[in-house]
């Protein structure tokens, strides 16, 4: 699907009165992105991270858009801390809950579009998505970042926590909500929610 499909998908929202929502799914470990930063000449600055360390935090956005309202972004985590047998990803059951919360806070229908990870395609999500008829899916390819607007959510988080050392996964989970409030807050969105999981 090329970028003359998520205009049809514009057009279906119009003619539905429905949301358009953009999904994609990100993550980030204790060991921080890289960043450009200040310093003295010649004393590159040096900060101390955990060597391995066990912790992951799992994202799921989606910004909302649909004409005379303001945008939304709307995202859940998953907190993963290494244990055994423990989910390394977000599932079908995630997505849905994701969706249907998503779909009560905006009051709407929704024009869900997104790309084709394997939970996104299974055919238990294919039952899920067949169950709500206020939700019509359009297919992006495996990575469009261009195609997609939650990619530069992704990309503003990562900047703002580059060179960022973490004492553990709870602070670096504490750090990404509040990196992702302000996002919600900013004047291009209202206010969003974030939807995390006992």
């Amino acid at each position: 699907m090329a970028a003359g499909d998520v205009a049809g998908g514009k057009t279906v929202a119009a003619q539905r009165q429905a949301w358009l929502v953009f999904e994609d799914e990100a993550g980030q470990t204790l060991r921080p992105p890289k960043a450009r930063t200040w310093g003295r000449r010649g004393h590159t600055p040096v900060v101390p991270v955990l060597g391995k360390g066990s912790g992951r935090v799992s994202l799921a956005g989606l910004t909302c858009y649909r004409p005379g309202q303001r945008s939304r972004l709307i995202y859940r985590t998953i907190t993963h801390r290494g244990r055994k047998n423990e989910r390394r990803s977000f599932s079908e059951r995630d997505y849905i809950a994701l969706l249907d919360a998503a779909h009560q806070q905006l009051d709407g229908p929704v024009v869900l579009v997104w790309h084709n990870l394997n939970t996104h395609v299974s055919a238990a999500m294919r039952q899920m998505i067949d169950a709500r008829d206020w939700l019509t899916v359009i297919r992006l390819p495996a990575y469009a970042p261009d195609l997609s607007p939650t990619e530069a959510v992704w990309s503003h988080l990562k900047r703002s926590i580059g060179n960022l050392a973490v004492t553990g996964v709870n602070h670096l989970l504490a750090i990404i909500k509040n990196r992702l409030q302000s996002i919600q807050y900013a004047p291009t969105y209202s206010t969003g929610s974030s939807l995390t999981p006992n």
